[in-house]
């Protein structure tokens, strides 16, 4: 796994291009997922303190931005470059008011605890060096009732399906990545990060480790994509 640094620079070095590149890549299935877990997160009328973290350009926290109705959503990464492009993002959106951005480290955010009534990850915890330690982070900084949702990338449990995913995220990922962006290292980490990411059944122990309860998980596209939950009681 590189370090905090590496993963640091690489994201900065790919800020550009993330955005145009994750919708290709993803055939725009992605916003599909995200609008998924809206649901389980804005789910109240009740004003909401939401922390989302390796927020990286903010497509899930504008998503999130769009539908809150009373609340605020606090975004942290520790890319200076994939913030730069959030916060032009915001802007265009108009959503300033609702979505503030800034540098900081999911493994040690140094928020008061018991601050948010929802914390949120979209494909960024394959990125922590220590997961176990990202996932007590957001126990801590969580309120009592208030819940955890994770979306991340995921190898399909189907035998068919993942051959075909293989062989695209594999072999045509990491060119069509590196050709666009010019960095095709990158690309061949974050498919490795993927393939490296616990399965979902430990993925839920260490939730539970952390403190949560009440933890399940959905799979989206058959298993590309995986949404995470986990309350505070």
């Amino acid at each position: 796994m590189p370090t905090k640094e590496k993963v640091q620079t690489m994201f900065n070095g790919i800020a550009g291009d993330y955005d145009r590149l994750n919708h290709i890549m993803s055939l725009n299935i992605d916003k599909t997922w995200r609008w998924r877990a809206l649901k389980e997160i804005i789910n109240t009328d009740e004003p909401l303190e939401i922390l989302d973290i390796a927020c990286g350009t903010g497509d899930f926290a504008i998503a999130m931005g769009k539908k809150l109705q009373n609340g605020h959503i606090s975004g942290i990464d520790i890319s200076e470059e994939m913030l730069a492009v959030m916060k032009s993002k915001v802007e265009k959106a108009g959503l300033q008011h609702k979505i503030s951005a800034e540098i900081r480290d999911g493994e040690n955010t140094e928020f008061p605890e018991n601050s948010f009534d929802r914390v949120t990850i979209a494909f960024g915890i394959r990125n922590f060096p220590h997961k176990d330690k990202g996932l007590q982070e957001m126990f801590r900084v969580l309120k009592p009732g208030g819940k955890l949702i994770v979306l991340e990338l995921s190898v399909p449990s189907n035998r068919l399906v993942r051959g075909i995913y293989n062989i695209y995220f594999k072999k045509m990922m990491p060119k069509i990545g590196g050709h666009v962006s010019g960095d095709k290292k990158a690309y061949q980490y974050l498919t490795a990060s993927v393939l490296a990411f616990p399965k979902p059944e430990k993925f839920m122990d260490m939730m539970q480790n952390a403190g949560f309860s009440n933890i399940r998980h959905k799979p989206m596209s058959l298993g590309i994509c995986r949404m995470f939950i986990g309350e505070k009681q």
